[in-house]
């Protein structure tokens, strides 16, 4: 019963976005109606990806529902980019990292805490993770450092910004095979018994060639609606007098990662938290290491070179929540006060950048 009032919302909702986008509704309320939409089809997409992570494994999985996870968001961006919106596209990099590392792994680490007192992972990948994360603030922060402290030509930013994404392509590509190939064993997950079956795995409820195709089908709504999304953020913007940056980091952000909250959260409550923060954690690390420096190829293709300079703003509050995020999982244990920690950092920066 419950599934039927999900497909039905699903379909009312994504229609009636449809027909608001074609019949050119009033701008504000096609925006509510495509972001409800979004994350109804965010939610399709999270439990398309559980499925086909059934059959293909908890790692490759988790990799999975981290990557399709962000398919709302690299598509809202793409559109972003193609309507040279490039500060509310950066905006949105930020709030997909900051709301990853602390919205998302806050509720989960909080949620998982008050079912089970103390909850570990492998320590080795929490560690390796937050190497990641210092790695991805480096890149983020030498280019606006030198930009800002010297007379460096748009050519030379954009020569720069395509080699530094170029680098930072290679790095998460060499990662993946690191965690997946040559040291799969190395970075399992502590609490999982190989011969127990997982029980977000257990019973799917979709073969495995119809959850691929409903993943296709999913990532195709998403592509539609998000499009629907974007054409509406200018006029909103205006009409509420937000600024960019909030609506770039906090709305779109919250919305395009609807579909790891709820996954990320499920998991930490059937305590598997190590599952729980690679969807988090990960999501970030790709957001910040693969979507992008995507970015800035895709612009270049487009003819205008969206830079990798981001604003101190945004440098900051990347900052804080890699600092916080690696202080609270570099140990292997969480308990539901450290989740609390992140969703307070959140709120603060929430604030912050609302007053902007």
């Amino acid at each position: 019963m419950r599934n039927r009032i999900s497909s039905i919302l699903l379909i009312v909702t994504f229609a009636l976005s449809a027909i608001a986008h074609y019949m050119k509704w009033d701008s504000i309320l096609q925006f509510v109606i495509s972001a409800i939409s979004v994350i109804f089809v965010a939610g399709f997409l999270g439990k398309a990806t559980e499925n086909v992570a059934h059959y293909a494994g908890q790692r490759l999985g988790g990799f999975l529902n981290a990557t399709f996870g962000n398919a709302a968001e690299l598509i809202i961006a793409i559109f972003l980019v193609k309507e040279g919106l490039f500060d509310m596209v950066k905006a949105s990099l930020t709030g997909s990292i900051i709301g990853n590392l602390l919205l998302v792994l806050g509720l989960s680490i909080f949620a998982g805490g008050l079912k089970f007192k103390i909850q570990n992972y492998n320590v080795s990948l929490a560690g390796l993770n937050g190497s990641l994360m210092i790695v991805a603030i480096i890149a983020l922060f030498i280019p606006a450092v030198f930009l800002n402290t010297h007379s460096i030509t748009q050519q030379d930013t954009n020569t720069l910004s395509l080699i530094v994404a170029g680098l930072l392509i290679v790095a998460y590509i060499a990662w993946l095979l690191f965690s997946m190939v040559t040291h799969k064993k190395y970075l399992a997950d502590v609490t999982v018994d190989e011969d127990e079956e997982l029980p977000h795995e257990h019973a799917p409820e979709w073969s495995k060639k119809k959850s691929i195709l409903y993943l296709v089908l999913a990532t195709v709504m998403v592509a539609f609606v998000s499009e629907w999304l974007v054409g509406t953020l200018e006029v909103f913007t205006e009409r509420f007098g937000l600024s960019e940056l909030f609506v770039g980091a906090f709305l779109v952000a919250i919305i395009g990662n609807a579909a790891e909250h709820s996954a990320a959260i499920m998991l930490a409550m059937k305590n598997k938290i190590g599952a729980a923060v690679e969807i988090a954690v990960g999501s970030s690390l790709q957001i910040a290491l693969f979507v992008a420096p995507v970015l800035i190829f895709v612009s270049y293709f487009t003819g205008r070179t969206m830079d990798i300079v981001f604003t101190t703003i945004e440098l900051v509050a990347i900052g804080v929540s890699v600092f916080i995020a690696k202080s609270i999982t570099q140990d292997g244990s969480t308990n539901w006060y450290e989740g609390l920690l992140l969703l307070v950092v959140y709120i603060i920066l929430g604030v912050s950048f609302f007053l902007v």
